[in-house]
């Protein structure tokens, strides 16, 4: 739903609404009362993220992506290095103990 910027014309008071497209414009004002409300008309906000769920992990930074492309065209050009993973030493299963 988008927020659309109202403006009194004989108080001046302006506010956001969050409205339905499908919802009918407000005409009265909260502050005066009166019937001087208009819709202002504004270039968008874009996207407004509210809440929990975003981090910033989310969005690559240019620096970021940079230095990953330095990091990869090196590799290229030098051999990797891979790491092994150790392999677990076998155990012995332990002899019950006699009485």
């Amino acid at each position: 739903m988008p927020i659309y910027e109202y403006k009194c014309s004989s108080c001046h008071y302006e506010f956001e609404k969050l409205q339905s497209m499908k919802d009918e414009t407000l005409i009265k004002c909260p502050n005066c009362h009166k019937n001087t409300l208009k819709k202002l008309v504004s270039g968008g906000a874009g996207l407004i993220f509210k809440g929990s769920g975003f981090y910033i992990t989310d969005y690559k930074s240019n620096s970021q992506s940079k230095s990953k492309e330095k990091s990869e065209s090196k590799g290229s050009t030098e051999s990797k290095k891979t790491s092994v993973p150790e392999t677990p030493k076998e155990t012995k299963p332990s002899k019950p103990k006699t009485k």
